[in-house]
């Protein structure tokens, strides 16, 4: 079982890294499922992973507020908004476009409903506490 943990966890984090880039793929959903696929796989890489400066706080932010970032709210919104824009350019069928404009609400909801967490003294969106790798 380890090995489909590590497989796991090497594909979702693939996948964030991909997110960090194109604006349709989300980022921080795939690290918190790499970071549950490495608990189960490789203590090295859980570690690695939760301790890392760019990586980590957003995944011990959900973790123990279950917060997102202010930042990471308006890139989420950003491109949920052009999702929508880019199916109105396609000229999908409004049954699908009411499907998806209601999905899409929905998601923006739970996500702006979420707390942001405290800013950390180095400007940064939650505080890292690398003791915390739960």
């Amino acid at each position: 079982m380890k090995i489909f943990w590590l497989g796991f966890g090497l594909t979702t984090f693939g996948l964030a890294i991909v997110g960090a880039v194109l604006p349709l793929l989300p980022t921080v959903p795939f690290l918190l499922l790499s970071a549950f696929a490495f608990a189960r796989s490789s203590e090295r890489l859980h570690g690695w992973l939760l301790s890392h400066q760019i990586f980590g706080p957003p995944i011990q932010g959900w973790r123990k507020d279950g917060a997102i970032s202010r930042r990471s709210k308006v890139i989420a919104s950003l491109s949920i908004m052009l999702t929508f824009a880019v199916s109105l350019w396609m000229q999908l069928k409004t049954p699908i476009l009411l499907i998806q404009f209601v999905t899409l609400c929905a998601v923006a909801l739970f996500i702006w409903t979420r707390p942001e967490g405290r800013p950390s003294k180095a400007g940064k969106d939650h505080q890292a506490d690398p003791a915390s790798h739960t």
